[in-house]
């Protein structure tokens, strides 16, 4: 990897971080803490989401009828879900400690704290924990799958692709064979676990 490439890699994850600083200020404007996974606003808030929470009833009536009729669809994936969920686990148990890979912590994707807000109704709650169940197992699924593809093989491809995982900027370039084994190792030594 050139020196430019390097420089820009840096100057992005220093973006990133200026960028979850300046987030986490604008959430402080919204008056919350958190105590251990509990979410707790001051009064005054909770009293206002009360106010603005759509009932039961009035919700199923001002639904569009399309988004109704297509939850069983929805809701259906939840079986894929939890298969790939327990797939994916269970490659990384037993896979990752055989490879020395440090595990992806599982905690640091699901995150469940949408059921503290006052102003989402019973339905509205469960979709939310139902999306952040799916989009935290599609982050966990990719680090797991981005920790496998940097053991095995950390090569860019020929083609752009999108989506790449945050990984992939570091790969080595495509049809760079110079001394590959040795900087294949490297690749590996950087995830291995670190024992105390």
């Amino acid at each position: 990897m050139n020196e430019r490439i390097r420089d820009l890699l840096g100057q992005i994850s220093a973006l990133e971080g200026d960028l979850r600083t300046a987030l986490h200020e604008q959430e402080q404007r919204v008056t919350f803490t958190i105590r251990g996974k509990r979410v707790e606003f001051e009064q005054s808030v909770k009293q206002a989401h009360r106010q603005l929470k759509t009932g039961f009833f009035h919700w199923l009536l001002t639904i569009r009828p399309l988004n109704l009729l297509t939850l069983p669809i929805i809701y259906a994936m939840i079986v894929p879900l939890l298969m790939l969920d327990l797939c994916v686990s269970f490659y990384q148990a037993t896979c990752f400690p055989i490879y020395r890979v440090t595990k992806v912590r599982r905690a640091d994707y699901f995150v469940f704290d949408r059921q503290y807000l006052g102003y989402l109704n019973v339905i509205e709650r469960f979709q939310c924990a139902y999306c952040a169940y799916a989009n935290g197992l599609m982050a966990y699924v990719t680090e797991i799958v981005a920790r496998t593809e940097q053991y095995f093989c950390p090569i860019k491809h020929a083609r752009k692709i999108l989506g790449t995982h945050e990984r992939y900027a570091r790969f080595l370039e495509y049809g760079d064979a110079a001394d590959y084994p040795a900087r294949l190792e490297e690749f590996r030594r950087a995830m291995e676990e670190k024992t105390p």
